[in-house]
């Protein structure tokens, strides 16, 4: 990939993949050197008083933790200088574009597993504890200093009576102090206690990792929603006088007609892709787009002049033989788009690109961009 856009400065991407991706940590002093978080304290906060965020409040009291969930009017926060105290704010890449664009930094994997990023804000000798994540995260250090503790998992008991999962028993194997510019790496199952060294922000850009359970049940949802209604349920000739004695009994004959109804779902490989597609390209809850009323010979001329670019909330994969957006499959007649793949690789396209896009292509990005789900460069 570009050089300008790796994010991991002094490793080559090849190493890291190798010997570091879900393996163990890495901690890369000035990966980004100079780097200064794209948004200010203020902003943060800001983000946190609107219901577009979703924003948590941690607050250490000796050896007590509490949390507390957002939107936060301005005077629910603690005092800056009260010491102990966290604010974190989920998914700033889709509210944004500065951060947003900071993320496509970190495309060196299937978009897939790319998730978002939270950047969190503590007061001095703030933190969230000792705890274990089950996804790789990359935390990069925006403002003031962080102590770092991190360790493999030993032991995964927690600790009762508390608002957060914290580690029971927590023996840290390394101890470092990062300033802004450095990045550390942890695999999934890798326990660490990060706490402010006076007032600090740090970035989070997470990884998805969801257990197949989830999946499944997201899954199986889809398919069986998109099936045909099929026959209805009959008992016509098999309903024996004796079940009056026991009526709350569940007949086997209706387990055996849904059973068989599951065993002809059956679905292939392209239907299982096609699925988990959309699940993953499903927008979070709190998202939402804004129409655009351009009108659409404005749009056209825009497109035109610039091409397009995709909405920071947007999310977009392929497979061989479809295209999912925002949770929708591309018709199938444009699934094969070599058009529509750049633009998921890229997220963009140019002025050449539209001009060599077929009238059925070109009527679906206006209708994206009438949408809100992608814009006119220009």
């Amino acid at each position: 990939m570009p050089t300008s856009s790796w994010p991991l400065r002094d490793i080559a991407p090849e190493r890291f993949l190798r010997d570091y991706w879900q393996r163990k940590p890495l901690l890369l002093r000035q990966a980004l050197p100079g780097f200064a978080s794209p948004l200010s304290r203020a902003e943060l906060f800001a983000l946190a008083r609107g219901d577009a965020a979703e924003s948590r409040l941690v607050v250490r009291d000796g050896d007590d933790w509490s949390v507390r969930h957002g939107p936060f009017a301005a005077r629910e926060l603690p005092a800056l200088r009260q010491p102990q105290w966290t604010l974190l704010v989920q998914g700033v890449d889709l509210l944004d574009d500065r951060v947003a664009a900071l993320l496509q930094r970190f495309r060196f994997v299937p978009d897939a597993r790319l998730d978002d990023i939270m950047i969190s804000w503590a007061s001095d000798g703030g933190g969230v504890g000792p705890h274990v994540d089950d996804y790789d995260v990359f935390l990069l250090q925006a403002q003031g200093r962080r102590r770092w503790r991190l360790g493999p998992v030993r032991d995964t008991s927690m600790r009762s009576g508390q608002a957060l999962k914290l580690l029971r028993h927590f023996e840290p194997d390394m101890d470092v102090v990062v300033e802004p510019g450095d990045l550390l790496y942890l695999p999934p199952g890798w326990g660490h206690d990060g706490v402010a060294l006076g007032p600090c922000m740090t970035y989070s850009v997470g990884f998805r990792a969801p257990p197949a359970g989830e999946l499944m049940r997201q899954l199986l949802w889809k398919l069986a929603d998109e099936q045909p209604g099929g026959a209805r349920y009959s008992d016509r000739g098999r309903v024996d006088a004796k079940v009056a004695a026991h009526p709350a009994r569940l007949p086997d004959d209706m387990v055996d007609f849904l059973q068989r109804a599951f065993e002809r779902l059956r679905p292939g490989r392209r239907a299982f892709a096609d699925a988990l597609g959309e699940i993953l390209t499903e927008p979070k809850g709190q998202v939402w787009f804004d129409t655009d009323p351009t009108p659409t010979a404005q749009l056209r001329r825009a497109l035109r002049r610039g091409g397009l670019r995709l909405d920071r909330r947007s999310r977009m994969l392929y497979t061989a033989d479809a295209v999912m957006i925002n949770g929708e499959r591309v018709d199938a007649r444009l699934g094969r788009e070599r058009l529509l793949r750049r633009l998921a690789d890229r997220r963009t396209l140019d002025a050449a690109d539209w001009a060599g896009a077929g009238d059925a292509l070109r009527e679906l990005l206006l209708d994206w961009c009438a949408q809100g789900w992608a814009h006119p460069q220009d």
